[in-house]
């Protein structure tokens, strides 16, 4: 008998934000990033996306890239150490909504999983708090000491999500024609499309576009809006965008 899955992604549709953001923040306190490099290069996408005249992937991608940058050398216990140290402080900071549909999944017997762009050793903790069945996340490389050599098996596109999303129907038998998924950007698209019942939370307006202008996604795919403390419930086709972009 086939398992009926919900997949969730946690950066922005669990998580009320990115959790790169809060372990970046750890490290310039720990001074394994010098700070410096918020203000010459991270700042200046954080404001735009603020301001909502720039794209909140590049100030992700910006962060992970000097993540990635900063961890080399490092060992894989110092990192697990501040990430556990992150979802102790932070992990509580999530959407009503998603953690309701987490229950009511654990409930219905489903397989709960998440599949994230963010690190591994945060994805770990994030998961075991919140009671996901399995997970997958970006792997940031180690040698055989358990160093970081600076490279990165990334899950943060679309492309990669794709596949885990294949192997982890090989691994428990998934049947996508009941399954769901959650997701709120761009990168979450192949995911979502993957799965019968697919929810996009919050989602940036490339991610609508894109459940949009799918046939497949228009239709079936819901949108939800939560803010305050009340939940909003949308159909991409309905979606009009302004001055016709």
């Amino acid at each position: 008998m086939s398992n009926i899955a919900a997949f969730f992604d946690i950066d922005g549709t669990l998580y009320r934000e990115g959790l790169i953001t809060e372990i970046f923040k750890k490290l310039i306190k720990s001074e394994i990033i010098d700070k410096q490099r918020w203000y010459n290069e991270v700042r200046e996408k954080y404001i735009k996306w603020d301001k909502r005249i720039g794209n909140y992937d590049d100030y992700l991608l910006k962060m992970a890239e000097i993540y990635t940058d900063a961890i080399k050398g490092l060992h894989k216990t110092q990192i697990e150490f501040i990430a556990g140290k992150v979802i102790e402080q932070k992990g509580d900071r999530v959407y009503t909504y998603t953690r309701n549909r987490i229950k009511w999944h654990t409930d219905q017997g489903h397989k709960v999983i998440t599949v994230s762009g963010s690190p591994y050793e945060l994805v770990s903790a994030m998961s075991k708090k919140h009671g996901f069945n399995d997970f997958m996340g970006s792997i940031y490389l180690t040698d055989k000491n358990n160093i970081y050599t600076g490279e990165v098996n990334p899950m943060w596109d679309s492309k990669n999500k794709k596949e885990a999303i294949n192997h982890l129907v090989e691994k428990y038998d998934i049947d996508l024609s009941k399954s769901y998924a959650y997701g709120d950007t761009a990168g979450d698209f192949s995911m979502l499309k993957s799965v019968a019942n697919p929810i996009a939370i919050n989602p940036t307006k490339e991610l609508v576009a894109k459940l949009k202008n799918d046939p497949n996604t228009c239709t079936k795919a819901k949108i939800i809006v939560e803010r305050k403390d009340m939940v909003y419930r949308l159909s991409p086709c309905d979606i009009i965008f302004e001055n016709n972009n």
